[in-house]
């Protein structure tokens, strides 16, 4: 069933080249956010109306939070602990050194704690990105070789037991038994074939409810998928670009946005104000809490 959606508001304007992977930080209740291509990880802080970013060392695909300040960072050079306000950072993994190639792009945290990140090939050239797994104690685990080629749209249900995993060049999003016990995904199977919706599939989060949120890049708008896989619901966009999608507020149910700039061109710019800026949405729907790493 539909449900509420409100105006959209414009939260930072950062300008952000390729704005990705917003997170919601309920013990401090803020919400991060990544600059891909500036690069740039923000934070903003709802209550105070301030935002804060922070240059890290390399480019970046995705991140998870961690306890003590620190950020895992799925960058160009592998998985390291970041501290941003501290500067401190400590390589972790290089899980695609043997395909110089490759890139990491979508990760996120398993509700165990556990980061999965997949890889693609920087030209696009043929599906050979890798799912990888990285445990609290640095152990890196290949789950998934080659099939992919361009990961996104990485989330799970909310009893944690089905991982959703979108390929953007294919237009598909699959879904796997997720073994939580284990962090092993198997039995792919097709959860929905977004070729006959508008745009490409980029990031996404699922509701309480098990609705899945797909931002739709260069079509200005965001999918909500019934668990069967069928379109729910269409929410339009003032931006062409927006990228991923993710529930915050002290009631998970303020739906943050992330968008780009990325290849406009300045007239889409001057009609567009809101690209590349942090939006939010009020909704009926509620949210998922985020797994830290760890």
């Amino acid at each position: 069933m539909p449900v509420r959606i409100g105006d959209v508001q414009l939260v930072a304007q950062t300008q952000d080249v390729l704005g990705e992977v917003p997170l919601w930080d309920a013990r401090h209740a803020t919400l991060t956010w990544i600059d891909l291509l500036k690069p740039a990880l923000h934070r903003h802080v709802p209550r105070q109306h301030r935002t804060e970013s922070w240059t890290p060392p390399e480019k970046l695909g995705s991140y998870a939070l961690c306890d003590n300040g620190a950020v895992l960072i799925a960058g160009r050079g592998g998985i390291a602990l970041w501290h941003p306000e501290s500067g401190s950072f400590d390589r972790v993994a290089t899980p695609e050194a043997d395909r110089p190639d490759n890139i990491l792009n979508d990760g996120r945290c398993d509700p165990r704690g556990r980061f999965l990140v997949a890889s693609m090939d920087k030209m696009l050239s043929g599906p050979k990105g890798r799912l990888w797994r990285i445990d609290p104690d640095r152990r890196t685990v290949l789950l998934q070789d080659a099939e992919i080629w361009l990961p996104n749209a990485l989330c799970w249900s909310p009893d944690g037991r089905t991982l959703y995993f979108g390929d953007s060049h294919t237009k598909l999003i699959f879904t796997y038994d997720y073994d939580l016990d284990t962090g092993v995904p198997t039995s792919r199977r097709l959860f929905a074939d977004t070729s006959a919706l508008p745009g490409i599939p980029d990031g996404a989060s699922v509701d309480a409810d098990g609705y899945l949120w797909n931002a739709r890049f260069e079509a200005g708008c965001i999918v909500r998928l019934a668990p069967n896989g069928t379109l729910d619901q269409t929410v339009t966009l003032p931006v062409s670009r927006p990228t991923h999608v993710t529930f915050g507020g002290d009631d998970l149910r303020t739906l943050y946005i992330t968008t780009a700039r990325f290849r406009l061109k300045p007239e889409e710019l001057q009609s567009q104000p809101m690209a590349g800026g942090l939006l939010s949405i009020e909704t009926d729907a509620t949210g998922l809490r985020e797994p830290r790493f760890g």
